[in-house]
């Protein structure tokens, strides 16, 4: 459940952010392109995710690019950008544990990014669960 409403987040971020169209409207596409009906949890999920991250936006990004080596954003593949993005969001907000966090954001990085995508996000995410664990990113409290 939780890994499709992670995809689906990608898609509309990704359309809205670079398509220029408003967050309805790649919510919406983002919907009709899936194959099988989407249970409540799940869009609220994937609702919640962007939502998140629209609203923590300015943190997000700066605790991204504090974590980021060697790259800016303009210089970023995209697709990897968005991954990042919702994925930092959830690290940071969430109580999701980190591992299945960054399985899946690694996977979608790979589906749709370029042929490094998956080894690079999975390298920022594993910096970003450093500084959070090291207590210098600040983050909701797991459970366990």
């Amino acid at each position: 459940m939780r890994r499709r409403a992670r995809e689906i987040a990608f898609k509309a971020l990704f359309e809205q952010m670079g398509g220029g169209v408003t967050l309805d409207e790649a919510w919406r596409h983002a919907l009709e392109l899936e194959e099988q009906a989407l249970d409540e949890e799940t869009r609220d999920f994937a609702k919640r995710l962007i939502e998140g991250y629209l609203a923590e936006r300015d943190q997000v990004d700066r605790a991204l690019k504090e974590t980021i080596r060697g790259w800016t954003f303009s210089q970023m593949n995209q697709t990897d950008l968005t991954v990042l993005r919702l994925a930092t969001y959830e690290a940071l907000y969430l109580d999701t544990p980190f591992e299945p966090l960054i399985e899946v954001a690694v996977r979608i990085a790979k589906r749709y990014g370029g042929e490094d995508s998956g080894r690079f996000v999975n390298g920022v995410l594993a910096r970003l669960l450093e500084r959070i664990r090291s207590g210098e990113l600040q983050a909701v409290p797991r459970l366990g």
